[in-house]
């Protein structure tokens, strides 16, 4: 794991209502390794997933070739029941399709998501984007959500832009912080 110390801020997206928060500048080859911290994203709709695509064109497109995995934990607020889960309907295998990051969240006001994404060398013309993710949700009927998504974005071309989107409705609010690894 990286150092606090390694990490260089580039941007962050804010929310407001909005349909998605696209980041279509600065990742570039400057760094090999960028990561994104998602700080209380908010649905505007209950019951939603946050979803994750790339882009090779500057964000013209966000339909990159993805196989990924998913697995969760999972605890109620009653204490009634408490499980490790593997996923295979949110993994993908070989598809265009956005990759679910966090699933069911609630939109009361007291819940979201946060968490983090990984994305490896994504300038690259050599080798597959792999990447990770840990996202922590207050799902809808009052659980707490553990999320685990890895992959890769079956592609040599270079990733330049990444797109974040909720399954239904809007990101009410929240931010998206990018920082690249020295």
């Amino acid at each position: 794991i990286t150092g606090l110390g390694n990490l260089v801020f580039i941007s962050r997206s804010t929310a407001s209502s909005s349909a998605n928060l696209s980041i279509t500048s600065g990742i570039n080859s400057t760094y090999k390794e960028y990561i994104f911290v998602f700080n209380n994203i908010h649905p505007a709709t209950n019951n939603v997933n946050l979803l994750f695509n790339m882009s090779s064109d500057g964000g013209s497109n966000y339909n990159i070739t993805k196989t990924t995995t998913y697995f969760r934990a999972y605890h109620a607020e009653s204490d009634a029941e408490a499980n490790l889960v593997y996923e295979a309907t949110e993994d993908l295998a070989q598809s265009t399709s956005y990759q679910n990051l966090s699933i069911l969240i609630g939109n009361d006001n007291d819940q979201s998501t946060s968490g983090t994404l990984y994305l490896f060398s994504p300038s690259s013309d050599t080798f597959v984007k792999h990447f990770i993710s840990r996202m922590n949700a207050y799902y809808s009927a009052d659980f707490t959500f553990d999320q685990y998504v890895a992959g890769y974005g079956n592609t040599t071309s270079a990733i330049n832009a990444v797109d974040f989107k909720m399954s239904s409705g809007n990101i009410d609010s929240g931010t998206i912080d990018m920082y690249g690894v020295k």
